[in-house]
């Protein structure tokens, strides 16, 4: 099994940047892969970000350019660097586990596991 704990959410102006974070724990063969989705409101759950445990990333791309991910695999920490937020950005964030490789960014269906998700807030 794997647990995955959010933090980092909160309320910025646009413009400004967050930084998330993910800490997981248990099985770390199920969490080869690591992934940031997000859900808005009224709005279908799509994926923004993804790493390999050796550090390889996949964007979406429509989010290419603004967030970073990154992983630090002595701290089972994985983080979501979001820069010039907007309105849009305004979402649920989640924390997702897979156990295999991601050799492209996969949709969420593969994720086998998620985390309760942390609320960011963009106001103009």
């Amino acid at each position: 099994q794997v647990q995955l704990v959010e933090s980092g959410g909160g309320s910025v102006q646009a413009g400004g940047s967050l930084r998330l974070s993910c800490t997981a724990s248990g099985n770390p063969d199920l969490r080869y892969c690591m992934g940031w989705f997000r859900q808005a409101p009224g709005k279908q759950r799509e994926g923004v970000a993804a790493i390999n445990r050796g550090s390889s990333t996949r964007y979406a791309n429509s989010m290419k350019g603004r967030f970073v991910i990154t992983i630090d695999n002595l701290k089972n920490t994985t983080y979501l660097q979001m820069n010039s937020l907007g309105s849009d950005d305004t979402a649920t964030y989640y924390c997702a586990a897979k156990g295999a490789y991601c050799y492209t960014f996969p949709p969420p269906e593969e994720f086998e596991y998620w985390g309760q998700g942390t609320q960011v807030t963009v106001s103009s």
